[in-house]
């Protein structure tokens, strides 16, 4: 209605005058200034140059932990002298060796140290992120029967496509199958390495085999993309148990916390956000519904294309509501509030789990440019701001925010109370949805009262009925007397003089 849209304009204009949540599309790019996809998982790095920071990182790392090893190997060599004399030292070796020796004892420490908690929560999500069993607990782990049937469905199907596909491209096809299941079996003896080794694996199979493509098909990224998608999906379909949530990683806790914390903000509302949506138009209630679902659906996908193909389909989907709602194109600092409130309106299963499986795994050039990176880029900001979420980003006092979030109170509590507003004010959407329930089942009481009233005089019309056929039998019954006449006798049964009449005539038989 015309009235509607104006009030709607109005509160628009409201907002446009509020603190809002804005983000510079610069701040989505690295920091690095290469003009890619930055990501708050990278240190806001695109994934080319946090994996030349990670590696040097890395190789600092080891060369810090040789020179400990080597101070621990002369602080131990230092006390055993000292304790036992010179004398008494153990026969020479290398120095090298010794080193070797020490260094092997430290990293196995390490190790043990980063692997010694083991999480205990993913048994009570999904059966989709149980890793593989370790082999000294095999027997004790039995994985359901259905569901590695299903799990050995839907891999045989991948592998199956990916043979068919491979075929295709004839000699190299065999060799990517080949280099695919080498690269598959040497990852079954890496379960204990950490999370971000397991990324760096993958993403060096992925570097080398882009290489090697790019080689064969002379420079043609459009036939490169398209072979490694199918590589993506081969192997992270194969992979999947083993390296998504990880035992080594904590984003099992990471996926708690998020999940209390979109918990705890269930009072924020779409105006506190300044979402440029109305969800009382049916087709913009339809695309939050569906864009709801995307971000749901993403956590059964198993490949990384497809989490983020779930990402893109929720995005388009906000576009869509923001564009019918203002009945303009869609800009990005209408869109960043949009996704914040379908995320906290949807609080999606094992969200941090999924945004660092497609982190580590995905094809880097998808998240690096493009719409996929685009929006994946932007999901990550939102989570970002979901985690970091104040009273002065919802626009209300540091006091109310607390009340709010502790359960003391609630901003649709206190509207309740209130009046209701009239049509020249803007008011909660779950609000008025209530007065919309409350006016139908009004009219449901009204009407349901109008079919019992039917039903008794119907049934009173009835009763009427039924006398008054019963009264007008009756009358003729009575005007129309029922006579019963006798039974009509046999002939000359009333002839008494029978015994005078002749004797009846017998046939008689003449000779011829």
């Amino acid at each position: 209605s015309d009235i509607h849209s104006l009030i709607f304009r109005d509160t628009m204009s409201q907002r446009s005058e509020r603190r809002g949540i804005h983000v510079d599309q610069s701040e989505l790019l690295c920091k690095k200034g290469c003009g890619y996809y930055g990501n708050a998982a990278w240190q806001g790095l695109c994934s080319k140059c946090w994996r030349e920071e990670y590696q040097r990182a890395r190789q600092r790392q080891i060369q810090e932990d040789w020179a400990l090893a080597e101070k621990l190997q002369r602080e131990e060599e230092a006390a055993y002298v000292s304790s036992h004399g010179s004398s008494q030292t153990q026969p020479p070796q290398s120095h090298s060796q010794h080193s070797l020796a020490t260094f092997s004892k430290f990293e196995e420490k390490k190790t043990n140290e980063k692997t010694r908690k083991v999480t205990t929560v993913k048994k009570f999500f999904s059966p989709s992120s149980r890793t593989a069993p370790k082999k000294e607990s095999h027997e004790g782990k039995t994985p359901s029967p259905s569901i590695t049937r299903q799990s050995s469905i839907e891999t045989d199907r991948v592998s199956q496509d990916f043979v068919e596909f491979l075929k295709t491209l004839q000699k190299p096809g065999r060799e990517i199958h080949k280099q695919s299941r080498g690269f598959i079996e040497s990852m079954g003896n890496k379960k204990d390495l950490s999370a971000e080794e397991l990324s760096e694996c993958v993403q060096d199979f992925y570097q080398g085999m882009s290489d090697r493509l790019l080689n064969h098909f002379k420079g043609s990224s459009e036939k490169v993309d398209r072979v490694m998608d199918q590589v993506e999906k081969y192997i992270m379909t194969r992979l999947y148990k083993s390296v998504f949530c990880p035992e080594t990683s904590d984003d099992e806790k990471k996926d708690l916390a998020t999940q209390n914390r979109i918990r705890a903000l269930h009072w924020v509302t779409i105006q506190m956000l300044c979402v440029p949506v109305d969800e009382e138009i049916p087709e913009v209630s339809d695309s939050v519904v569906k864009a709801i679902t995307d971000i749901i659906e993403m956590d059964s996908k198993r490949v990384p294309r497809d989490k983020l193909a779930c990402i893109t389909s929720c995005s388009k989907h906000i576009f869509n509501a923001i564009r019918v709602t203002k009945n303009e194109p869609a800009s990005a600092d209408d869109f960043l509030p949009t996704l914040i409130y379908i995320v906290l309106k949807a609080n999606p299963p094992r969200l941090q789990s999924n945004i660092q499986y497609i982190t580590r795994f995905c094809n880097p050039s998808r998240l690096m440019t493009g719409e996929d990176g685009y929006y994946f880029t932007n999901l990550c900001c939102a989570i970002a701001f979901i985690e970091k979420l104040d009273g002065q980003s919802l626009n209300l006092s540091s006091e109310d925010f607390e009340r709010y979030m502790s359960g003391q109170a609630s901003p649709r509590r206190q509207d309740d109370t209130a009046p209701w507003p009239q049509s020249g004010t803007r008011v909660d959407p779950a609000l008025s949805q209530i007065h919309h329930n409350l006016k139908l089942l009004s009219s449901l009481e009204k009407r349901q009262q109008q079919v019992i009233e039917g039903a008794q005089n119907l049934q009173t019309e009835l009763a009427e009925w039924q006398d008054s056929v019963a009264r007008e039998v009756q009358e003729i019954l009575e005007r129309y007397p029922l006579e019963i006449k006798p039974r009509a006798s046999a002939i000359d049964a009333e002839n008494v003089e029978n015994d005078r009449l002749p004797p009846p005539l017998q046939p008689q038989v003449f000779a011829g």
